[in-house]
């Protein structure tokens, strides 16, 4: 009889070595179904027994992500530091935090009828803490590489440079939830002015960001097909600095002094409004980029989850609007933009089980040559064709 030769744990991970950190965007979409259910219209909210279930699931992908992404890190070290080192890849370290910071942040509307309020603000505070540390080494860190590591040439432009910089928006608008949480004084009013410094920072930082992004599809022309659902992740920073604000303004009341805490509401109005409308501006685009992209061929990848964090933070924007405006068009526009985020998750779901399934997923990602621009022929008679 012989004897079976034990598999070496390197053999046994090496379906981890591709695994990468843009995974974590399936835990963030699968996060905001669930935390944005429960910001809806009490009339148009799904059932809280099917978000909480859906909560769970994306707790349950979290950990196991975790766990893949050590093995990753233990076995396959060569390949980790070369997703630092690559500028279409280290941006998604910032998923690490939104990853943590979602599934906290429903864990306090989603899941707290499963966990009780005690565990629920426990297990929030936890992923809070640590989705926020993450979320600043990311923003310093990642670039940081851009600038002194990664050769980055103006046409590698994309939406994926956002992601490290808007992980502190995303504490932001789900810290304030912690505040009640607190002793009162300093350390109410410390949580809720450090997540609007965090708006503040990552506001001003996306905002240095998004005119290169545009300009390069103004000059390089449209992304990779592959590449193009990223453009709704323009959408993220829109969404959730409209939701911070509101979120901050919610809890001021008591907890800063007058007449900041008005000013707070105020602000959150002044601000939310114009954004929102830009945001819809940009959906409209990013669409239009879809619907092209898809009749040109574009596949399933992993890039569809970029379908839905990001209009999940809109939902959360248009329901904040609602709440202080009092306009009913806010509350259908969340609802719309729900059942938008429903489509995506699903179309995103559907297709990585299938890659799973079929062992197609996890793989390195084949190279994306940019589309060709077309060309432009000058006439005699100068007439452009």
């Amino acid at each position: 009889m012989v004897t079976p030769v034990p598999c070496p744990p390197a053999a046994r991970a090496v379906r981890v070595r591709h695994l990468g950190p843009n995974w974590y965007a399936a835990v963030m979409g699968t996060a905001a179904v669930a935390g944005t259910g429960t910001a809806l219209p009490a009339h148009a909210r799904p059932p809280h027994a099917l978000l909480a279930a859906v909560w769970i699931l994306s707790l349950l992908l979290l950990a196991a992500l975790l766990a893949a992404r050590a093995l990753h890190w233990t076995h396959h070290r060569d390949q980790a530091r070369a997703h630092l080192l690559d500028p279409a890849t280290a941006p998604f370290y910032g998923c690490l935090s939104m990853a943590l910071l979602a599934v906290g942040g429903a864990s306090l509307t989603a899941g707290r009828g499963l966990l009780g309020t005690g565990t629920a603000v426990a297990l929030d505070a936890v992923l809070f803490t640590a989705g926020t540390a993450v979320g600043l080494a990311a923003a310093v860190a990642v670039p940081y590489l851009m600038v002194v590591r990664h050769r980055i040439e103006p046409a590698q432009a994309t939406p994926v440079w956002i992601l490290p910089l808007v992980a502190p928006m995303v504490s932001a608008a789900l810290g304030p939830a912690l505040v009640p949480h607190l002793p009162p004084g300093q350390p109410r009013e410390t949580l809720l002015l450090g997540c609007f410094a965090l708006f503040g920072l990552s506001l001003l930082a996306t905002l240095l960001m998004l005119p290169l992004i545009l300009g390069r599809l103004l000059l390089a022309g449209p992304l990779p097909l592959a590449l193009t659902p990223a453009l709704f992740l323009v959408l993220g920073p829109l969404g959730q600095s409209t939701t911070a604000t509101g979120a901050v303004a919610d809890l001021a009341p008591g907890v800063v002094p007058e007449p900041y805490a008005h000013g707070l509401a105020v602000f959150a109005v002044l601000y939310g409004v114009p954004v929102m409308g830009f945001a819809l501006l940009w959906l409209a685009f990013a669409a239009a980029q879809v619907v092209r992209a898809r009749r040109r061929g574009m596949g399933f990848s992993l890039t569809w989850w970029a379908f839905t964090f990001p209009v999940g933070t809109c939902v959360t924007g248009a329901a904040s609007l609602a709440r202080h405006t009092g306009l009913t068009a806010y509350a259908v526009l969340a609802v719309a933009l729900y059942v938008l985020l429903l489509a995506a998750w699903a179309a995103a779901a559907s297709g990585t089980v299938r890659g799973l399934l079929s062992g197609r997923l996890p793989a390195a990602p084949p190279p994306a040559p940019a589309e060709p621009r077309p060309a432009r022929v000058r006439t005699r008679s100068d007439a452009v064709r």
